[in-house]
């Protein structure tokens, strides 16, 4: 692991949470919408949280 101080290891589990969260929340939201559009955007929303997750968890692997 990095050598990150305890505040910072902190503040990362947080945003780590954040985008499991928003991930969650965006895929629930593409899953009830009709309009395709719409639709796309939450999918693709989910997909970023998922993305921005993984990078941050490659912060604990260093």
């Amino acid at each position: 692991m990095a050598n990150l101080t305890q505040i910072e290891l902190q503040n990362l589990k947080h945003l780590i949470n954040i985008q499991d969260i928003s991930y969650d929340k965006f895929n629930t939201y593409s899953a009830q919408c009709v309009d395709p559009q719409i639709k796309q955007l939450f999918t693709k929303s989910a997909q970023d949280s998922l993305n921005i997750k993984q990078k941050l968890m490659s912060f604990l692997n260093e």
